[in-house]
């Protein structure tokens, strides 16, 4: 090897015998910033003009190849060169150029290989083109070098859904060449080597492959109903189906695009996710604070609940105790875990030699005395304080004192189960989202008294299960539960004042939500929420509004779908608008003098937007809510508020 050029600060280059190998070296995942792009650039006109360099070999350091554009620099003043240039110096090299794809090629990452006359991955690589979670299409040849290389129906799959291809799937479909066993550097010199003088492969010259129309209808149509109103799956259909026609016109029209997404509502709404994300585990007060370490966990209840945080806990890599009320309990919850286990077995997500393994780490008990070896137990039993309180004191004299205690209620305040435990400062809210195994949203609850280790420990065992970590305060239902009951009050409200429950359902579904409110409240059922009234209702403060119609359905056995009815009938299964409701409604109504009117879909819209902002507010205020953007992450991520809108607070912003 001859000594390293360096073409910028993240890119160098070292010449093989005549192949020049181009690192791309810019943390923390390589992105396409100004300076990569003007060193590759550098590199591919070195590498030109000099008599010495036969081909190219490109590369990212690390554990990336390029992980995609650097999205810091949206809304910024663009920099020479651009993406899609250096794009077509690196197709339109009279020399060969190689993609030695070591890790991540996403987005611009991708489109970088795609360019390229020959890719070769190493066995851990991943491609994709994710950019509509952004709220944008590819905008560097993507949506029109991706489907000559591999035809239309594959591309639009990966380019519609922003879905990660593993080297596998992606050597099959053609977007890779060949994956490197052993070292991938040396591998693609070699290719790079065999591969001059020849004709190259130039992807951009490709013919794209006839495709069924009524099979891109099928697969179009179930994008667009996916996509629930968000334009840039869309658009990436049009662009993706159009991409027959001449390329330079097929890359103008998609870089157009792209600059349109880009700064549309959108997107910035997407990268508003995206980075509340990356923000939501920055919690004050933990700064170097180490988490406790973590190997067994306890779960206390074996129900649906319990069952679902037993698999998170499993497919984490921990060692699992189930403790159930008798034997028979116990036996039962097992059966539930392997059955969630042998699914995803059966689904693919998980092999054989996986499910023996989770299986094998997975113990039950009806003696509390056997979770005497657990480092964090997370008690799954019924919301009642008093059932709590009890298990927890139990748990005290079975478990180590350095052993951390989580309560998973809904509802009720943990405050007062921890204070009477041993050990308060031990004690922390992990509240959990069904089904737990699949969702991703964990509320971690800082009680008064939680150390804060014990609170970075919640953080770190989140992240390991996979979980999208908030922490909140203590407040009655947390940050999710008390805005989704403003919500929900508001609801009632227009349901007084002239709105039907079908029209806020199709308000709230146009707008983005995947089911509106009531047929959800259906499919759940009625009767926890009214349970939960009735115990309120004795403290309730008579002179606040409070709407009985809910009541009036429950006490006439509408207790939802499982009953054939509840704000909806279901003959045959399906969901109806039902008279009887409507004359419940009007009764209702009349019962207050309350005259209704007709309210429009926006205004339905913007009066659950104002409930859910404001009560957001009050959350930052109480300081139970550390900044806006944890609450938007609450929202999408645990009520299906569309993520393409921001949240709550991002869209009143």
């Amino acid at each position: 090897m001859s000594e390293t050029t360096s073409f910028s600060a993240t890119v160098s280059g070292t010449i093989d015998n005549g192949i020049l190998v181009v690192t791309l070296d810019n943390a923390p995942v390589n992105a396409t910033s100004g300076d990569v792009r003007a060193g590759l650039e550098k590199a591919l006109s070195h590498a030109e003009s000099s008599a010495s360099v036969d081909a190219v070999v490109i590369t990212g350091a690390g554990k990336t190849f390029i992980g995609g554009a650097d999205i810091k620099e949206f809304g910024k003043p663009a920099l020479d060169p651009t993406l899609p240039s250096v794009i077509e110096k690196i197709e339109n090299l009279e020399k060969p150029v190689v993609a030695a794809i070591n890790g991540a090629a996403l987005g611009g990452g991708l489109e970088v290989a795609l360019a390229c006359h020959y890719r070769i991955s190493s066995p851990t690589a991943q491609v994709g083109l994710p950019e509509v979670k952004l709220g944008i299409v590819p905008g560097a040849g993507g949506t029109q070098r991706l489907p000559r290389l591999i035809g239309i129906p594959a591309a639009l799959d990966l380019i519609a859904s922003g879905r990660i291809a593993k080297p596998d799937e992606a050597l099959k479909l053609g977007i890779i060449d060949q994956i490197a066993q052993n070292d991938l550097v040396p591998a693609a010199v070699a290719v790079a080597r065999n591969l001059v003088g020849k004709s190259l492969r130039r992807t951009g010259a490709l013919d794209v492959a006839p495709a069924d129309a009524a099979e891109l209808e099928k697969i179009s149509g179930k994008i667009l109903a996916k996509a629930r109103g968000q334009k840039a799956p869309a658009e990436a259909v049009r662009l993706v189906t159009s991409a027959t026609r001449p390329l330079a016109e097929g890359l103008a029209d998609e870089r157009s695009t792209f600059l349109t997404l880009r700064d549309s509502r959108e997107a910035a709404a997407l990268r508003h996710v995206f980075f509340a994300e990356r923000e939501s585990s920055k919690v004050d007060g933990l700064e170097g604070v180490e988490p406790r370490p973590v190997k067994t966990i306890g779960i206390c209840g074996l129900g649906l609940m319990g069952s679902g945080i037993a698999v998170a806990a499993l497919g984490a890599g921990y060692a699992v105790i189930g403790l159930d009320q008798t034997a028979e309990a116990a036996e039962k919850g097992r059966e539930r875990i392997i059955g969630l286990l042998e699914r995803n077995l059966s689904s693919g997500r998980l092999d054989q030699a996986g499910f023996e393994a989770q299986k094998a780490r997975l113990s039950v008990t009806a003696s509390d005395a056997d979770l005497a070896p657990c480092d964090l137990v997370i008690e799954a039993v019924f919301d009642d304080l008093n059932v709590k309180i009890d298990l927890f004191q139990r748990l005290d004299r079975v478990i180590r004192p350095e052993a951390i205690l989580a309560t998973n209620t809904s509802y009720l305040n943990p405050d007062e189960i921890a204070a009477a435990t041993a050990h308060p400062e031990r004690v922390i809210g992990m509240h959990f989202f069904s089904p737990a195994h699949v969702m991703r949203l964990l509320e971690v609850v800082r009680c008064a008294r939680t150390a804060p280790d014990v609170l970075a420990t919640g953080l770190a065992v989140a992240k390991k299960l996979r979980k999208l970590p908030v922490v909140t305060g203590v407040t009655e239902g947390f940050i999710g539960n008390r805005i989704f009951s403003a919500y929900r009050r508001e609801a009632e409200f227009l349901l007084e004042d002239g709105a039907l429950p079908h029209e806020i359902d199709a308000a709230l579904e146009n707008y983005g939500f995947p089911m509106g409110l009531f047929a959800v409240y259906d499919m759940a059922g009625l009767e926890i929420a009214w349970a939960r009234r009735k115990r309120q209702a004795a403290t309730r403060d008579p002179a606040e509004r409070y709407v009985e119609i809910a009541d009036t359905l429950c006490e006439a056995g509408r207790l939802g779908q499982k009953a054939g009815r509840g704000w909806y009938a279901y003959p045959d299964g399906k969901r109806t608008v039902d008279p009887e409701v409507t004359a419940i409604i009007e009764a209702a109504r009349a019962k207050k003098g309350i005259t209704p009117r007709s309210f429009s879909t926006e205004e339905i819209q913007q009066r659950m937007l104002q409930a859910m902002a404001a009560e957001g507010e009050a959350l930052l205020k109480e300081g139970i809510a550390a900044r806006p953007s944890d609450i938007d992450l609450v929202m999408i991520n645990g009520y299906g508020f569309p993520a393409h809108k921001g949240g709550p607070m991002f869209a009143r912003s």
